[in-house]
């Protein structure tokens, strides 16, 4: 846990440079694989009532990151993608984090970066349960 925890610290402040918080973060990178996506969709993925990712969508409209427009196949629902401007940005952010995790694993070999590659990724495929 305290990996994670340390994880999420040098993300967030990773970010700063760009006024991004990590739940935005995580809402661009949903919408740039999702693109363009309903509302609904954002929210499952963030794990969020969807009324609440409204307010995700407006700062990062706000900012230019990304767009609302009608949905062609139900006039009542809106999609959202990533403006040109948000696809850079999104671009860069992958970039940092990648250095980031770089850097925070440097220390470790190469053999013991692979031996937790596999245990974690194990970790992955048995969910939740353990099994």
């Amino acid at each position: 846990m305290e990996v994670a925890r340390g994880l999420r610290r040098r993300f967030a402040a990773t970010l700063e440079p760009w006024g991004i918080t990590p739940h935005e973060s995580r809402a661009l990178r949903v919408i740039g694989h999702h693109e363009p996506t309903r509302l609904g969709v954002v929210a499952q993925h963030l794990r969020i009532a969807p009324r609440s990712v409204t307010d995700v969508v407006d700062s990062l409209e706000g900012r230019g990151f990304v767009a609302r427009e009608p949905d062609p196949s139900d006039r009542r629902a809106t999609r959202v993608a990533l403006t040109a401007h948000g696809r850079r940005v999104l671009d860069e952010l992958d970039t940092a984090r990648r250095a980031d995790a770089e850097g925070y694993f440097a220390d470790l070999s190469d053999r013991d970066r692979a031996t937790l590659t596999r245990i974690l990724g194990r970790l992955l495929d048995d969910g939740p349960s353990g099994g």
